[in-house]
């Protein structure tokens, strides 16, 4: 954690509460921040943390309560007031446009001019290119974000809020989508702003990496504070208890399974290779099984599920589904063998958000749901009042809009969407991606009752503990081949999976 952080506090929140639509979303919150510290804000889903740090960041205006910035009362009602007072955030569910270059964005709405007041693209670009290096990012800044995976946007995101000089940097799960060498190397930038003195409030539900970056740690729950305290006087048993009432961590145990996996294929893959992503990679994924795939960003593992799905067309190979010869060029011929995709990223990918629970959740299911072109509303209403309560989802009311959900929350709405379509087999990518650790224990739970019905589960995750925690079999992906296949009952440590990838 480097050296002590100095005590003078610049940022102090004293007695903020907000509401939405009657719903007391903070209440009395206070909460602050010392000058070149890293101070972690954690808690569940719904805990207030993200509400918080859009009220500091102008995105949301607060009912009552005071803002301060070295020790002066700040008006902050829109994120340009907060950029005036040195605030930055690097936002959770990305702000980037995508059909702007990585340049473009990073420089949006503050462009450097040459003399002659126009855009100086040159000294943008090498300023860019600048920024991308000191994080280790090989990527040209004329690229198009469009074309960037999702866990490019984040450290695109990241290089955007170090293009001006903030004092005060917000970083709302900023390792969601990143390996661990990428997280290895944000912490290196983490600890160099602190030498500078900037102050970081940093948000994640990766507890190992809070208590390696963090000075101090805050705890929030239900909208309320409930501790703040050095990292060092910390442990995670603590904070969990804070956070949730009760330890979950034997959420990620494995547990043997009640009903052994049946050896019999429901998916046969040989051969198969998109463009140059994935390469004449071959597998079976059996009955009841949960099969994980590991690998760095880049490797391939997103670009194999969404060629499963149909997202991408299989330039060669073939696949086998219940044993017979299958052609999935789209995703209506994916659905119609009962295969569903939980994607990457739930808020571009998986979700309308200016849409309620309801719609979401029963959107790829309309058509059953229809009679001569007329929703069956009560059929409707009875499914997504099931998913509801069979995922725990906390939305209020299934007409509540999901973007006002909290990312535990939308990422159970995208579960019980594909859910709905009774899939036999599910591809989960990243799915505990930017969740709560009480949120990933119930998806870890989800995961096993499925399969314990004789359903099947490839499961992507940069989480070896999850990995470890449900798969049957892991296969490692390396350059979109596959390099390693590891029996669970093989593997004693987290390590063994670490080196498999690195190699």
């Amino acid at each position: 954690m480097g050296q002590p952080a100095a005590t003078q506090p610049v940022l102090q929140l004293e007695g903020v509460s907000k509401s939405f639509g009657g719903v007391k979303a903070l209440h009395d919150m206070h909460f602050d921040l010392r000058k070149g510290e890293v101070h972690a804000l954690v808690g569940g889903n719904g805990a207030g943390k993200s509400t918080l740090m859009k009220i500091l960041n102008g995105v949301y205006q607060r009912d009552s309560g005071t803002i301060r910035i070295n020790g002066q009362v700040a008006n902050i009602q829109t994120p340009n007031d907060a950029m005036a007072n040195g605030v930055r955030m690097v936002f959770q569910e990305l702000s980037l446009i995508p059909t702007l270059t990585v340049m473009e964005n990073v420089f949006l709405n503050h462009e450097e001019v040459n003399w002659r007041f126009l855009l100086d693209k040159k000294a943008m670009v090498r300023r860019t290119r600048e920024l991308l290096e000191e994080l280790g990012i090989d990527l040209d800044p004329n690229q198009k974000v469009s074309t960037l995976s999702v866990g490019y946007c984040q450290l695109v995101e990241i290089a955007k809020s170090l293009s001006v000089q903030a004092s005060i940097l917000i970083m709302d799960e900023p390792t969601a989508s990143l390996t661990a060498a990428e997280t290895t190397l944000l912490f290196n930038i983490i600890e160099l702003l602190k030498a500078k003195g900037v102050s970081i409030i940093y948000i994640s539900h990766r507890m190992k990496e809070i208590f390696e970056i963090a000075d101090r740690i805050t705890v929030l729950k239900d909208g309320r504070w409930v501790l703040t305290e050095k990292t060092a006087d910390l442990d995670l048993g603590r904070v969990i208890d804070g956070m949730i009432g009760k330890a979950v961590e034997k959420a990620f145990e494995w547990k043997d399974r009640a009903k052994p996996v049946i050896d019999e294929p429901i998916l046969e893959v040989r051969g198969l290779s998109q463009d140059d992503m994935v390469r004449d990679v071959s597998f079976d994924l059996k009955k009841g099984e949960v099969l994980g795939i590991a690998g760095l960003m880049g490797s391939g593992r997103t670009e194999l599920l969404e060629a499963l799905f149909g997202l991408r067309r299989i330039s060669a190979g073939s696949i086998r589904v219940r044993g017979k010869d299958t052609s999935i060029s789209g995703i209506s011929d994916a659905l119609a063998n009962k295969i569903a995709l939980v994607p990457e990223d739930r808020r571009r990918s998986g979700l309308i958000l200016i849409h309620s629970v309801r719609d979401n959740a029963a959107l790829p299911v309309l058509s059953r749901l229809s009679r001569l072109g007329v929703l069956d509303k009560p059929r409707i209403s009875g499914m997504v009042t099931a998913n509801i309560r069979d995922l725990a989802i906390k939305a209020g009311s299934a007409s509540r809009l999901v973007s006002l959900l909290s990312g535990g929350n939308q990422q159970k709405v995208v579960i019980a969407k594909w859910l709905n379509t009774a899939p036999d087999i599910l591809l989960l990518d990243e799915p505990t991606a930017g969740v709560d650790v009480g949120s990933k224990g119930e998806i870890i739970d989800f995961i096993r009752s499925f399969t314990a019905t004789g359903k099947s589960v490839i499961l992507v995750s940069s989480e070896i503990a999850e990995l470890l925690a449900v798969s049957d079999r892991i296969l490692v992906l390396n350059e979109g081949r596959i390099t390693r296949e590891l029996m669970r009952e093989a593997i004693s440590t987290e390590e063994e999976i670490q080196f498999a990838i690195q190699k």
